[in-house]
C-alpha cells in the first residue's frame, strides 16, 4: 500500500501555467475524486501522477520516492478506453499481463484475462471480440479489467465514464466501487477525475476541488470518519445535499470570478 504526497507542484505548457502550487497528502487505500470544470488541469495532474509528464517544479512522491517515469505501480483508465483496435478484448488484457510478468505462459495469461472479464461482468465470448464490435460500456469494462489485471497499488481514472449514457455510467460506478471495496487487504489508492459532483459524492473517500487554470486546490472534503451513503440514500441525507450545493457553488463561483478577470 502506497501513500502519495504532492508538494508545491507546478506545471506549464510553453508559457501557459496550468497547475500552480498543488499540495496533497493521500493515504493508501483512499478513493480520491478530483473535481472541477473542464480545462482546470485535472487530466494534466493525472498525467503527472502517471509519470507521463514531468513537473516544472515541485514533486510527487509515492512512499517517499519521486515519480520520474511511468511504471506498473500506477494503472491508468482513460475516457477513450485506450484499447488497441487491432487486438481482441482478451489480447488487450493479455498484453498488459505480459508486461507485468513475462514468465506467465500464454495459457496462464488467457485464464487470468477471462477471470478479469468476468470480474467486470462480461461473458467469455467478449475475449475474442475486437473493440469495434463492443459498445462504449463494454469497451470501458475491458479497460477497467485490463487496469485491474496488473493489480497496481495506485489506479488513475481520467473521466472514464464521461462519454457514456446515464444508466451505463451508474452501472460502471457501482462496478468500480465494488471492485475497490472487495480489496479488504492492500486496497488500491484511486485517483478519479470527474466534473460531475454527484459522481464524486457517490465514489469518493476524499474530494479535492481544483480551481480554474492556473489551478490550485480550492476546497477539500473527507468522508473517512463518516458512514458512506449509498446511491439510494445519499439524496435523502440533508448533510450530503448541503455539501452537494456547496460544491456546486464553489465551482460556479470560481468560474464566474475567473470570467470577470
Amino acid at each position: 500500500m502506497l501513500d502519495v504526497s504532492v508538494n508545491h507542484l507546478k506545471f506549464h505548457y510553453a508559457k501557459d501555467l496550468i497547475l500552480n502550487d498543488i499540495n496533497m497528502n493521500v493515504k493508501a487505500g483512499s478513493f480520491i475524486c478530483l473535481l472541477g470544470q473542464s480545462g482546470c488541469g485535472k487530466s494534466t495532474f493525472l498525467r503527472l501522477l502517471a509519470g507521463l509528464e514531468t513537473p516544472n517544479s515541485g514533486e510527487i512522491l509515492v512512499n517517499h520516492e519521486m515519480i520520474i517515469e511511468a511504471g506498473l505501480q500506477r494503472g491508468v483508465v482513460f475516457q477513450d478506453y485506450g484499447l488497441f483496435p487491432w487486438m481482441s478484448a482478451g489480447e488487450n488484457i493479455m498484453i498488459a499481463l505480459k508486461q507485468k510478468n513475462r514468465n506467465m505462459s500464454w495459457n496462464e495469461r488467457k485464464t487470468e484475462a477471462l477471470k478479469r472479464l468476468r470480474d467486470v461482468q462480461l461473458p467469455d465470448s467478449v475475449f475474442n471480440k475486437l473493440p469495434k464490435e463492443l459498445s462504449g460500456g463494454m469497451k470501458q469494462r475491458c479497460a477497467i479489467a485490463r487496469a485491474f489485471s496488473i493489480d497496481p497499488p495506485i489506479l488513475l481514472m481520467d473521466e472514464p465514464f464521461g462519454a457514456l449514457d446515464a444508466l451505463t455510467r451508474a452501472k460502471l460506478q457501482d462496478l468500480v466501487l465494488n471492485l475497490w471495496q472487495q480489496e479488504t487487504e492492500n486496497r488500491k489508492t484511486i485517483f478519479f477525475v470527474t466534473h460531475d459532483v454527484d459522481e464524486a459524492l457517490f465514489l469518493a473517500t476524499d474530494i479535492f476541488v481544483l480551481g480554474q487554470a492556473p489551478s490550485k486546490i480550492i476546497y477539500k472534503h473527507s468522508f473517512k470518519d463518516k458512514k458512506k451513503l449509498n446511491r439510494k440514500t445519499m439524496y435523502d441525507d440533508p448533510q450530503t445535499m448541503d455539501l452537494r450545493n456547496d460544491l456546486i457553488k464553489i465551482i460556479h463561483n470560481e468560474v464566474q470570478t475567473k470570467s470577470a478577470v
